[in-house]
């Protein structure tokens, strides 16, 4: 007899694992099902998805890693310190990284335990619905088969990278996001297609060791998403770094050789350009994964981007199945994906969660961090909304002098006539930290005059978040 769950989870990536959980919790016999092995060792099912494993949490250990490299090579001198004989290990860099991934993905498994989760290990599709349950077959490792029934699915199979048509990806020299990770050594030039997030964070850790970084851009404006002024003082202070940018640019025949990459393309000019390069990384966003979940057995259906379709409350139309995450519209954002697992939990029970997907925020994990939550100054200008803004710079506090860290500025933007902050803009040390403070303000709709009057510590990084809430009404106190 096949076993039977109040709620089957399919995926154990931030979205997956955390749903789960809070199933768990609410007393719903619940389980998950995983079968990536992410290149384990003995080819165990791996949980934490592309975040823990080939994504958030590994990129930001080489993150850390590379900023301590560069701070001892170029930056400690100023604060008095002399650094000799420094030199890069880039094995043990790696392996400092894969040591902090299977802490956390064991981590899971421990939590599962704990909360009572069944770890279902294979890949899961479905087989159909009867009697208001829904059958779905996990296919382990070894092509052995076994069909569980539930009462509600929740599809949370997360997303994987794009590849462009003409590129082949190898891994080795032509990477996505994974092979990026994985560099055994420090190329001497290397070549990104693409200046989103991943672009920028993956080509600023290897620029940090030593890398000769070219980023090539489809679109004509850098950082289109982010706020306009955001953007320029991200591309100016990234391009002193030494990252090269060229926007706008077409593409063409990517050819590997014994010397490396040749990445042939045309400018925003129209002009033929040649890109050389030892590697090379494709970073073009990434696609919802639906590969092989069987969708069409109950009838789920995808948009024309291959998105699964959903209402407001994530439900599909199918009765008792769910999606969450990157397979559904939206930011492809591990803490999205998070709060929609637990909201459908609690939906699953009869709770009303609400999530304000407009106080969902962004994180750019570069030097200066990039943060934003709620509209940019674009987008509410052509909504016709009055609206006035108020920035201050890093370089006016004092703790961010201390830390040698006084790039940047905060940027508040407020409704004209209510006051209502409408978006926050952080470019700075800590900005992945200080917008959480604007994600609580906007959630209890609050007025920059709110955040202008509450005590923040000093000194500290966020009295700049203070600061430019007073600039709103001109009155910052600092400047």
């Amino acid at each position: 007899m096949s076993q039977s769950f109040d709620v089957v989870v399919i995926g154990a990536g931030p979205g997956g694992y955390i749903a789960a959980i809070r199933a768990a919790q609410l007393g719903l016999s619940t389980a998950c099902i995983e079968g990536n092995p992410y290149d384990d060792p003995k080819g165990e099912p791996r949980l934490g998805g592309t975040c823990l494993n080939v994504g958030c949490i590994p990129s930001k250990a080489l993150l850390a890693s590379s900023h301590h490299y560069e701070d001892a090579t170029q930056h400690l001198g100023e604060h008095g310190i002399t650094v000799k004989g420094a030199s890069l290990d880039v094995a043990k860099l790696v392996a400092r990284k894969n040591g902090i991934v299977d802490k956390m993905t064991g981590g899971i498994q421990y939590l599962f335990k704990k909360n009572k989760v069944t770890l279902l290990k294979g890949y899961g599709a479905f087989v159909g619905q009867t009697d208001g349950l829904t059958q779905v077959k996990i296919t382990d490792k070894d092509g052995k088969e076994e069909v569980v029934s539930a009462k509600n699915v929740i599809i949370a199979t997360g997303s994987k990278a794009r590849h462009l048509p003409m590129v082949a990806v190898d891994n080795k020299i032509v990477c996505d996001n994974e092979g990026a990770l994985n560099f055994d050594a420090v190329p001497k030039k290397l070549g990104v297609i693409g200046a989103g997030v991943i672009g920028l964070e993956l080509g600023s850790v290897w620029r940090r060791l030593g890398a000769e970084v070219t980023i090539l851009e489809a679109m004509p404006a850098f950082l289109g998403a982010a706020d306009g002024a955001i953007a320029k003082e991200a591309k100016k202070l990234f391009e002193k770094q030494g990252l090269k940018f060229d926007l706008g640019v077409s593409i063409g025949d990517v050819k590997v050789d014994k010397k490396g990459v040749k990445v042939a393309y045309t400018n925003a000019k129209g002009e033929a350009q040649t890109l050389d390069c030892d590697k090379l990384i494709v970073s073009v966003g990434r696609v919802p994964n639906t590969d092989g979940l069987n969708l069409e057995a109950i009838g789920v259906k995808t948009n024309e981007r291959g998105f699964i379709e959903v209402n407001h409350d994530c439900q599909t139309a199918v009765a008792g199945v769910w999606a969450i995450g990157d397979v559904i519209p939206g930011p492809m954002l591990a803490h999205k994906a998070e709060d929609e697992g637990v909201a459908v939990a609690e939906r699953i029970v009869g709770q009303k969660p609400h999530i304000d997907y407009n106080c969902i925020p962004w994180v750019i994990y570069t030097s200066p961090e990039i943060a934003w939550v709620g509209q940019t100054e674009e987008v509410i200008k052509v909504s016709g909304r009055a609206y006035k803004t108020g920035q201050f710079p890093f370089m006016a506090n004092g703790r961010a002098l201390g830390m040698a860290s006084a790039d940047g500025f905060v940027k508040v933007i407020a409704d004209a006539t209510t006051d209502e902050i409408l978006g926050v803009h952080i470019i700075g040390a800590g900005a992945s930290d200080l917008i959480a403070e604007a994600v609580v303000a906007m959630e209890f709709k609050a007025s920059s005059e709110d955040i202008a009057r509450i005590c923040h510590p000093h000194p500290s990084l966020s009295e700049v978040m203070r600061e430019a809430a007073l600039a709103v009404d001109k009155r910052a106190l600092n400047m």
